[in-house]
C-alpha cells in the first residue's frame, strides 16, 4: 500500500545545551533575521534603490517609481532590460557578541532567485544556481564588531542561460526559444529556475531576480534542527499505524542523547538512544502508535473530516533539554492501482484513499503572479477557497512554475484539497552535465523532505508533457540522434528524481511523467510509443477547431489530468492595465496580450458554432459583449467535457472508459490576459468557474445524446446507494411556462457510481410533449428521491442557440437587496435566458450563482463582497447580460 501523513514544520521552543558544562544558565540557540530593508543596485551603478527582502528586482523598483506596473499594456517587453542587467543586494548588520561566540554561525538564505554569488565582509562565502534550493554557509570566522556587510550579486538569468546553453556544444537540448507569439527569452531549460518566467501561453516574460525567501543567520553550540518531517505508514497485516519522524538536524559534533516522541492524544510515546553525528545528518525515528487508540482518517473534501493529531519531539543529553519541538501530524494512506479491467485492454488507473476509490475533480494550478513576494496569503486562501467551494477535491501543481509556499499546501491539507505534485521540468528536453544533476538532486531532495509531510500531497510526477514531447516528436530530433535524448531523460527523470523520490518517501506513487500510461510506460523503456493512449495513464487532450459540443471527439480516458478552452477575463479585470484605444477585440492590446497562436481566432470560431457573434455598432459593447461570449464558450465547452469524463467512470464501451479524474486546465492566472483559467487574475470568477460549481457537484445529473436518443446520467461521489429518478421539464424559448414535464422510475445509483436513469428518443419525447420541435424547444432537468431535489439542475439543449426559434430579449430587471446576511439581486425576466451574467466591476467579491440558465420569472442571486460596499453602490455598478443581448 501507499500511505501517508504530515507535518507542518512548526520550530517552537529549541534549546540546546552546551557540549559540557550544561547549566540552567546555557544560551539557546539564536535566530537573527535578516529580512527586511536592503540596498539594490544595477551593474553600472546607475541605479540604486531600497529594497525589500523577501522580494525581488522588479517588484523594489516599482515600489520606488523606476517603473510602472509591469502588468499595464505593453510593460512586459518595455521592460525587458530589467532581466538583463546583473543586480546586486546589500545589507549591512551588527551581531551581538553572544551570537558570534556560538560555536557555529549559518547564514541561511532559504531561496536566491537565481545565479548569485555571495559575500560577506568582503570574503566569498558561496555561489548558487537553483532557485528551488535552500543554501546555508558558516560565516562564525567571517562576522566581526560593528558593522558586518552582506552582498549578494545576481547575474543576468537570460544571458546565464544563453551562456550555458553556448557551452552544450556537443547535441541540441531543444526548445531554443519560445514561440514568437509568447515574447519570451530562450533556453530557459538551462537553468533552474521557474520555467515560465521565460514567457509560456498564458504568461508574460519576466525572469526575475532576487532574494524570494527569507534570509537570516542561525547560531548554536550543540545543534541545530533545520527541518521535521512525519510520515504515517499503515501496516495492513497488524493493523497498526506507525509514524516515520525524521529529524534533519546539524550538530556541531557528535552527540549523543535520548530522543523522546510523544503523541498523547493516541496515547503513544517512545525513547530511543541516538547519536547526532558532526554536520549534516537525517535522524529516522519510528513511533507505533498504540492499537487500542482510534485513529481518525484525514480525507479529500467531499469525502469526510481532515482531523490531525499533533507530536512532540524532544532530546536530552546528560538531563539537558538539547532539542524540542512540536508538529502536527495528519493519518491517510494513498494507493494508485494501476491493474487489469475486465473488457478492457490496458491497465486502471485511479487513486483509492484510505481504501476507497476517489474520482479526482478539479484543474491545474500555475504561479498565481509573476513576481513571487506578491502572493500574498490572502490570495492563496482565496483561490483554494474558490476550488473548494466548486467542489473541487484536487489540484495539479503543474511543472512548469514553482513548488509552492509552505502555506500553499498546509492550506490544502486543512481544506481537503489533494495535490497532484510535480516537480520543475516542463514541455523541454533537460542537459544532463554532471553539476546541473547536481543541483537537480539537492533540489529533489530538499522539497520531498519539505513537503513530505503533506496529507495532500498524494503523488509525485517528475516532469509535465516531457514523455509525451519525445514520444511524439515536438522537437523533429533526427531519428539516429534519439537514444541520445532517451537516455538523458532516464538519467535525469529515472535514475535520478525517481531513485531519490523512492529513497526519500516511500508512502506515495511516483509517476515519471504527465501525460504518460504509467505501468506500461515503465515496460516501454519510460518512453512509451503512444503516451496518450486512452488504455493506460493519465492524458492530456486540447483540440480548439473541433465541436466542443460533440463528446465523441473527446478521448474515453481513464484519467483526464488536462483539457480546457481559452477565454478573455471581464472587462473590470482588463480596465486597470489598458487604456480606451485597447477596448477593441482588433487592437494591439489584445493582440500582444493573447500568448497562443491564433488564440483569438479560435476563440471565435469555437463560439461561432453555436451562438451569434456580438455585432453592436458601439465599439466598447461589442468589445465586453466579446469577452463575455468567450466566457460562455469556454463555460460550456469544459461542462460539456467533464460531464463526459464524470458519466464514463463506471462504463467500459469499445474497451474504454473507468475515467477516474478530471483535473481541467487551469485554475488560476498569473495576469490579466486570455488564457484556460476559471479565475480571473484578482480572484474574480469566470462563468466556466460558477459552472464548475454544478459539474463538479457531488451529485449531478448529466445529458447527453446517441443517434437522436436522450440519454440522463446519475452520477454520484457518495459513500452510500441513492434511489433516484430523472425529473425532465420541457421549455419552449418563447415560454417561461413548462410545455411537459417528465419523470423516470426510482433507480438504484450506487455510491461512487454513474448509472443511466432516463432514455428516450428525442423525437419521441417532443411528441409526448405536443408543440414542440428541437428548434422551438429546450430541456432541463434534475434528479430526486423520496425526499426532493438532490444536486444541481442541468440544461440539454436541442439545438444550437442561433438557430433557437423564439428566443428573445428576456428584458431582465434587477434590484439589489440588503439584508443583514448581506446583499441579494432580485432578478425578473419576461422569457427564457440563456447565460444570464453578473457583474458589478471593480466591486471585488462574488455572486451565488452566475451565468445560468433562466427558465423563470423571478430568481434572486446572493452577493458576497470583500470590501465595504452598498446597494447603492452595486445597484450603479450592477450589469445584466443574457446570449439574447449581444446580438
Amino acid at each position: 500500500m501507499m500511505l501517508f501523513g504530515s507535518s507542518c514544520g512548526v520550530l517552537l521552543c529549541l534549546f540546546f545545551g552546551l557540549i559540557s558544562g550544561c547549566s540552567s544558565q546555557t544560551e539557546p540557540h539564536q535566530t537573527l533575521s535578516l529580512n527586511g530593508k536592503w540596498t539594490l543596485f544595477n551593474s553600472n551603478g546607475s541605479l540604486s534603490l531600497p529594497a525589500e527582502v523577501p522580494g525581488c528586482v522588479h517588484s523594489a523598483l516599482q515600489r520606488q517609481g523606476y517603473i510602472q506596473d509591469p502588468y499595464i499594456r505593453f510593460n512586459d517587453v518595455s521592460y525587458r532590460w530589467v532581466a538583463l542587467d546583473n543586480w546586486t543586494y546589500t545589507t549591512t548588520f551588527t551581531v551581538s557578541s553572544q551570537l558570534r561566540a556560538k560555536q557555529k554561525v549559518l547564514l541561511v538564505f532559504d531561496g536566491i532567485d537565481t545565479v548569485a554569488s555571495i559575500w560577506l565582509n568582503g570574503i566569498i562565502v558561496g555561489d548558487t544556481d537553483n532557485m528551488f534550493r535552500r543554501y546555508d554557509y558558516p560565516v562564525r570566522d567571517l562576522l566581526k564588531d560593528g558593522d558586518n556587510v552582506l552582498k549578494v550579486s545576481l547575474l543576468s538569468p537570460v544571458f546565464y542561460a544563453s551562456e550555458r546553453w553556448k557551452a552544450h556544444s556537443a547535441y541540441r537540448v531543444p526548445p531554443e526559444c519560445p514561440p514568437d507569439v509568447q515574447k519570451g527569452e530562450c533556453h530557459v531549460n538551462f537553468i533552474r529556475k521557474e520555467q515560465s518566467s521565460f514567457s509560456w501561453d498564458w504568461g508574460p516574460s519576466f525572469p526575475t531576480m532576487g532574494l524570494w525567501k527569507g534570509v537570516q543567520l542561525e547560531a548554536f553550540d550543540v545543534l541545530h534542527l533545520i527541518q521535521v518531517s512525519s510520515v504515517p505508514l499503515y501496516n495492513v497485516s497488524v493493523s497498526q499505524w506507525r509514524v516515520q519522524i525524521e529529524l534533519l538536524v546539524e550538530a556541531v559534533q557528535t552527540t549523543n542523547g535520548k530522543v523522546t516522541i510523544s503523541m498523547p492524544e493516541l496515547f503513544s510515546e517512545q525513547t530511543f538512544q541516538t547519536q547526532f553525528l558532526p554536520g549534516k545528518t537525517k535522524n529516522t525515528f519510528t513511533l507505533h502508535i498504540n492499537t487500542s487508540s482510534q485513529v481518525k482518517l484525514w480525507w479529500p473534501n467531499g469525502h469526510g473530516e481532515q482531523p490531525f493529531y499533533r507530536f512532540a519531539v524532544s532530546s536530552s543529553r546528560d538531563g539537558f533539554l538539547i532539542l524540542n519541538t512540536e508538529s502536527k501530524v495528519y493519518f491517510r494512506t494513498v494507493e494508485l492501482v494501476q491493474e487489469p479491467i475486465a473488457g478492457s485492454p490496458g491497465l486502471s488507473f485511479y487513486f483509492r484513499i484510505n481504501g476507497k476509490p476517489v474520482f479526482l475533480k478539479g484543474s491545474n494550478w500555475i504561479p498565481a503572479h509573476s513576481f513571487q513576494d506578491q502572493v500574498t496569503p490572502a490570495i492563496l486562501k482565496n483561490l483554494l477557497q474558490s476550488a473548494v467551494d466548486a467542489n473541487m477535491n484536487a489540484l495539479r501543481v503543474w511543472g512548469g512554475g514553482v513548488y509552492e509556499q509552505d502555506l500553499f499546501y498546509s492550506i490544502c491539507d486543512e481544506m481537503g484539497i489533494m495535490i497532484w505534485q510535480d516537480f520543475m521540468f516542463a514541455c523541454a528536453m533537460y542537459p544532463t552535465e554532471k553539476d546541473f544533476i547536481q543541483t537537480v538532486r539537492e533540489e529533489v531532495i530538499q522539497q520531498v523532505r519539505r513537503l513530505k509531510s503533506h496529507p495532500s500531497i498524494i503523488i509525485w510526477s517528475g516532469n509535465n508533457e516531457n514523455e509525451a514531447a519525445l514520444a511524439t516528436d515536438w522537437f523533429q530530433i533526427p531519428i539516429s540522434q534519439k537514444p541520445i535524448y532517451l537516455k538523458d531523460y532516464v538519467t535525469l527523470y529515472v535514475n535520478n528524481i525517481r531513485a531519490i523520490v523512492q529513497e526519500e518517501d516511500k508512502s506515495r506513487p511516483f509517476l515519471v511523467s504527465s501525460p504518460t500510461n504509467g505501468a506500461e510506460s515503465e515496460q516501454e523503456g519510460w518512453v512509451a510509443v503512444n503516451p496518450y493512449d486512452p488504455h493506460y495513464g493519465d492524458t492530456h487532450y486540447y483540440s480548439y477547431i473541433a465541436d466542443c459540443w460533440d463528446w465523441q471527439t473527446f478521448p474515453r480516458t481513464r484519467f483526464a489530468s488536462e483539457y480546457g478552452f481559452q477565454s478573455w477575463p471581464s472587462f473590470s479585470t482588463l480596465q486597470p492595465v489598458s487604456i480606451a484605444e485597447d477596448w477593441s477585440y482588433s487592437s494591439n492590446f489584445t493582440s500582444h496580450r493573447q500568448h497562443h497562436a491564433d488564440g483569438n481566432q479560435q476563440m471565435l470560431l469555437q463560439a461561432s458554432l453555436h451562438f451569434h457573434l456580438p455585432n453592436s455598432t458601439d465599439r466598447l459593447k461589442r468589445f465586453t459583449d466579446t469577452l463575455y461570449l468567450t466566457q460562455v464558450m469556454q463555460a460550456q465547452c469544459v461542462k460539456t467535457q467533464t460531464e463526459f469524463y464524470r458519466r464514463s467512470q463506471s462504463e467500459i464501451i469499445g474497451g474504454k472508459g473507468h475515467t477516474m479524474g478530471a483535473l481541467y486546465w487551469q485554475l488560476n492566472d498569473i495576469w490579466q490576459a486570455p488564457s484556460w483559467s476559471s479565475i480571473e487574475f484578482g480572484g474574480k470568477w469566470k462563468m466556466l468557474h460558477h459552472f464548475a460549481q454544478d459539474f463538479f457537484a457531488v451529485i449531478l445529473p448529466v445529458s447527453f445524446e446517441v443517434d437522436n436518443t436522450l440519454l440522463i446520467y446519475a452520477v454520484s461521489d457518495l459513500s452510500r446507494d441513492l434511489k433516484l429518478r430523472a425529473v425532465v421539464l420541457v421549455y419552449s424559448w418563447s415560454d417561461l411556462d413548462p410545455v411537459c414535464t417528465l419523470k423516470s422510475e426510482l433507480l438504484l445509483v450506487p455510491g461512487g457510481s454513474a448509472v443511466a436513469i432516463f432514455k428516450q428518443p428525442v423525437d419521441v419525447l417532443l411528441a409526448r410533449c405536443g408543440r414542440c420541435t428541437r428548434l422551438t424547444c429546450l430541456v432541463t432537468f434534475h434528479l430526486e428521491d423520496s425526499r426532493g431535489q438532490q444536486g444541481p439542475a442541468n440544461h440539454h439543449f436541442l439545438c444550437s442557440p442561433k438557430d433557437a426559434q423564439g428566443l428573445q430579449r428576456p428584458n431582465i430587471t434587477a434590484e439589489v437587496q440588503e439584508d443583514k446576511t448581506g446583499y441579494a439581486v432580485a432578478l425578473h425576466a419576461s422569457s427564457v435566458a440563456p447565460f444570464v451574467w453578473l457583474d458589478v466591476g471593480n466591486i471585488p467579491g462574488r455572486f451565488s450563482s452566475n451565468g445560468f440558465l433562466m427558465v423563470s420569472r423571478n430568481r434572486t442571486v446572493g452577493f458576497n463582497a470583500w470590501r465595504p460596499t452598498s446597494a447603492a453602490e452595486l445597484s450603479r455598478s450592477l450589469t445584466v447580460t443574457s446570449l439574447r443581448d449581444i446580438y
